[in-house]
């Protein structure tokens, strides 16, 4: 398969055929950043783990370049940079036992354009060829720019499919933005308990950025143990890890539905909620 960088990478951690790692793919995951997929997928990366039926394929959109550098990596140039990001990349999806890892090597200033449609051919490309039951991406309400830009450039993608060859399920998942927010209803729950030493695993093959001074391998594990146990205020835990995630199948489904409008209705779900209850309380109501 070709991309629009000739620098793009697919890696094959079994090692057969590119036709046979892509057709396998039952679950995929499109994340902006190297390591943003062990964060936000890791359910789908579990779901397949140990799976003789389901394979867990990861793309990653960008190249890097601007990862923050300490200790060891501090005199990295960014070429050296990418380089160290691409082989922690490839050494998660082995550790995972991914079916396929794509690294398409944008710059960030690419994948957060408005008019460049590259990297939606490219992951349309990709879709095509993986025809994946359930894909997990970044949420439209994270805060980081090139995160949006890569979810906006999945959905952009998949609405650019045939309808009978668009995913059954799309998730848009946590990193720079939690959804414990959402209206309990709403949440898509992701069970993860028990797969601690997996997570830990994935997390610590990003050695750059924990040396660069962000324990995401912390973090991660920290939000997910805070959800399991913060999600029901009245009942003992029923899980020790719990990813949140955002339902964007709707996106998908209906090519018509509004994305600024579809995640602003959360949020106004989420407002009239705090509303409602502060007015009891204030006896308003």
């Amino acid at each position: 398969m070709k991309f629009k960088n000739s620098t793009a990478e697919i890696f094959i951690p079994d090692g057969k055929s590119e036709a046979e790692a892509f057709s396998r793919i039952t679950h995929l995951g499109i994340g902006a950043h190297q390591d943003d997929l062990e964060f936000m997928a890791f359910h789908g990366i579990v779901e397949c783990y140990a799976s003789d039926g389901k394979w867990f394929g990861g793309v990653t959109c960008t190249n890097g370049a601007g990862s923050s550098r300490t200790g060891a990596y501090e005199k990295f140039t960014d070429a050296q940079m990418m380089a160290a990001r691409r082989t922690e990349q490839n050494q998660a999806a082995t550790a995972g036992r991914y079916g396929v890892m794509i690294q398409l090597d944008y710059p960030s200033s690419a994948v957060k354009s408005a008019t460049d449609p590259s990297l939606p051919n490219d992951l349309q490309a990709i879709l095509a060829a993986t025809q994946p039951e359930v894909v997990y991406t970044h949420n439209p309400a994270d805060k980081h720019d090139t995160h949006v830009g890569v979810v906006i450039a999945a959905l952009s993608a998949m609405r650019g499919l045939p309808r009978e060859r668009r995913p059954k399920r799309v998730i848009g998942c946590e990193v720079w933005r939690n959804l414990d927010w959402l209206p309990d209803a709403e949440k898509v729950l992701m069970d993860v308990t028990g797969y601690d030493t997996l997570a830990a695993t994935l997390n610590g093959a990003f050695a750059s950025q924990i040396a660069g001074g962000k324990r995401y391998d912390l973090a991660t594990l920290g939000r997910r143990a805070a959800n399991a146990t913060f999600f029901d205020s009245h009942a003992t835990d029923r899980s020790d890890q719990l990813i949140f995630g955002m339902d964007l199948t709707p996106l998908v489904v209906d090519d018509a539905q509004d994305i600024a409008g579809y995640v602003c209705g959360f949020i106004e779900r989420f407002e009239a909620d705090v509303k409602m209850k502060l007015n009891r309380r204030l006896g308003k109501i």
